[in-house]
Parts: C-alpha cells; sequence; structure tokens
C-alpha cells in the first residue's frame, strides 16, 4: 500500500511547505483540499495549476486527489442543479490540470427520505461520468454524514455503474454508524479509490489523534484491505482545520506512517 497525507491537517500551509514535508516524511503522495481558503482551488488560473504541478512532481510526490465540498444527494433547485452540475466540472478539470486521480465529493443528504437522496445522488454522479473519463479522472463518493456505511455509498454507486465513479472510504464514519470493517469492504470493494485513515478517542470524542492513540479499528479496516490484496492508497486525514487545538500535524506525520506500515506488514498475509 502506498501513503498520502490530506492538507486538511496542514491548514492554509503553502505549497512549497506541503511537498517538502510529505518528501521528508516519506509520504508519496498528498491529497489537496480544494476550498478558497487553500492556495489550491477550483478558482486558480492555468500557469498557478502548472507550477504546482510541477512543485510536487520535482519533488516526486503525487497529488492523489482534490477533495472539493460538493454534495450530490442534497435537494436542489433548478439553479442548484446548474451550480452543482458547474462545481463538478470545475473539480475535475482542477484535477486533471494538477495530474490527480481523483475528486472527493460528499452525500450531504441531509435528512431527506433515502431513496430520493439516493436516487440524485446517482444521477448527479453519472452525469458527471463521461466527462471524468475524458479527463481520466474518478469522482469519489466518500462514506460521509447522510451516507456513512458502505451499505449506503454501494446503492448509489451500483446504479450509476461507471468506473470513472466510485468511492472513497473514510474509516471514521461507518465505524460511528455501527458498520463493521469488513463489512464496509465488501459493500465498496468494487468502487473503491483510495482510503482515509484517522484516529479519535471514542465515538462521542472525535477530535484528531496521532495514528494509534485512539479507538478506531484501523488494523481491523488493513486487515480487511490486506486479505483482499488491495494495494492502493492510505490517506491520513487529520482534521486539524475544525479541532485547531489539536497537536500540530507535521510533527506526527513519520511516526504516523510507520504506525500504517507496522498495521500493513501485520495483516499482509
Amino acid at each position: 500500500m502506498r501513503y498520502a497525507f490530506s492538507t486538511l491537517g496542514v491548514p492554509g500551509m503553502p505549497v512549497g511547505e506541503v511537498v517538502r514535508l510529505a518528501a521528508g516524511a516519506g509520504f508519496g503522495g498528498v491529497e489537496l483540499r480544494a476550498h478558497p481558503e487553500e492556495q489550491v482551488h477550483p478558482r486558480i488560473g492555468l500557469r498557478e495549476r502548472a507550477t504546482v504541478r510541477e512543485q510536487f512532481a520535482e519533488a516526486g510526490v503525487e497529488i492523489l486527489a482534490v477533495s472539493g465540498y460538493a454534495r450530490v444527494a442534497a435537494a436542489h433547485d433548478e439553479r442548484g442543479e446548474e451550480e452543482l452540475a458547474a462545481e463538478l466540472t470545475e473539480l475535475v478539470v482542477l484535477a486533471s490540470d494538477l495530474g490527480a486521480q481523483f475528486v472527493r465529493v460528499f452525500p450531504g443528504g441531509g435528512d431527506r427520505p433515502v431513496g430520493e437522496a439516493d436516487a440524485d445522488a446517482a444521477r448527479h454522479l453519472a452525469a458527471v461520468a463521461p466527462f471524468a473519463a475524458e479527463r481520466d479522472v474518478r469522482v469519489l463518493l466518500e462514506t460521509h454524514d447522510s451516507h456513512p456505511r458502505g451499505a449506503d455509498a454501494a446503492r448509489v454507486l451500483g446504479p450509476v455503474g461507471h468506473r470513472n465513479i466510485g468511492a472513497l472510504w473514510d474509516v471514521l464514519h461507518p465505524w460511528l454508524a455501527g458498520e463493521e470493517p469488513v463489512d464496509t469492504y465488501a459493500g465498496l470493494a468494487p468502487y473503491l479509490g483510495f482510503v482515509q485513515v484517522k484516529d479519535v478517542a471514542s465515538t462521542e470524542d472525535t477530535a484528531p489523534l496521532p495514528l494509534g492513540a485512539g479507538t478506531v479499528p484501523l488494523a481491523d479496516c488493513i486487515g480487511a484491505l490486506a486479505r483482499a490484496q488491495w494495494d492502493g492508497w492510505l490517506c491520513w486525514e487529520y482534521e486539524k482545520r475544525w479541532y485547531p487545538r489539536a497537536a500540530d500535524l507535521p510533527g506526527l506525520l513519520s511516526s504516523g506512517r510507520e504506525y500504517l506500515e507496522r498495521l500493513v506488514a501485520s495483516a499482509t498475509p
């Protein structure tokens, strides 16, 4: 398996520093939070995109994903539908320009009836799929909010049935929803793009902790992947942006990667 981290853990850090941090801590990839608070987002120009891509390439670090905030299962009026379609297109273009494999999107279905939320999510993802294929990008629905379990994401992804639409397994949310890692993997296996790992103290206290310091069943998650001989990316999403009092990520990165390597080694048949 390969190792990356998300810039959600280093909010506002300049791209050059992110690249140096990844290379110095032994991470082969970075997931870029695509938000106007950050240096990389859909509104930056072609020259800026080329510079970012070059900085990563020179260091031998991959841009794994562009993580947007589009909510494909949310209710939209006609104008909202147009804005969502444009947002998805912009994220795919940004990922393509940067050489990233993936775009992350959220469900965002809220308390809508499940059938309506699923149908809208599938429709929106199916609509962007041909363009994503043209750009050689996969759009991934994260296990999050209204669709936290693998079973929830699979209800959407199965009907879409397109190789450029897949799943992002955030290991926290299925666990919070009571789904066992082996079941999450089984639901997501046909669609899985990459996996976000993280650790927290408990289901009630979800402030980020160093990997291995909490109670998220990381060994079980990685065990499910290893038994299936899955060899993709594990990306540490440390939610420093939402928990500013959490310890700073840079000093934790190397030990976090080493912890993941040990879990992978012990789980590999």
